[in-house]
């Protein structure tokens, strides 16, 4: 039975689908899950912390962001908490699953084959290769 399980959201369609796939797994009355959602890194040395003052073209995709995981959030059967960060995805999703100490990680892909995948990247790929526990990779089809 997973404790703790982080759960990697985008805006995209397959966010959907991976809380559906969320819905499928037995979770303890005791589990917590984590929501999160990485922003690019826009190479401004401000972070998206509530205690920063910002200006309002960089509190819109955060305050947008927050209220889209909070929607998942009034759905889940458990406590959770939500984290909005900055930065690379896989690099930042395996950091909060080292902090939480995860049992396992909910993430999509976006489906890409072949050199499309090797040239755009895959953040499902790199976070299986180095994530401290179970990755869970939600198909978009």
């Amino acid at each position: 039975m997973f404790k703790t399980i982080l759960v990697a959201l985008d805006e995209s369609e397959v966010s959907h689908k991976i809380m559906g796939a969320l819905e499928q797994i037995h979770l303890a009355p005791t589990a917590k899950i984590i929501l999160s959602h990485v922003l690019p890194d826009t190479g401004n040395d401000l972070e998206l912390a509530a205690d920063l003052p910002q200006t309002y073209a960089e509190e819109i995709p955060y305050r947008h962001i927050e209220k889209l995981l909070q929607k998942y959030q009034q759905e889940l059967p458990c406590t959770s908490e939500l984290e909005i960060v900055t930065g690379d995805p896989a690099e930042e999703i395996i950091r909060l699953s080292h902090i939480y100490e995860c049992d396992l990680i909910v993430i999509g892909c976006r489906g890409l084959k072949g050199m499309r995948r090797i040239l755009e990247g895959s953040v499902s790929s790199e976070v299986v290769a180095d994530a401290p526990c179970s990755v869970l990779v939600v198909n978009p089809q």
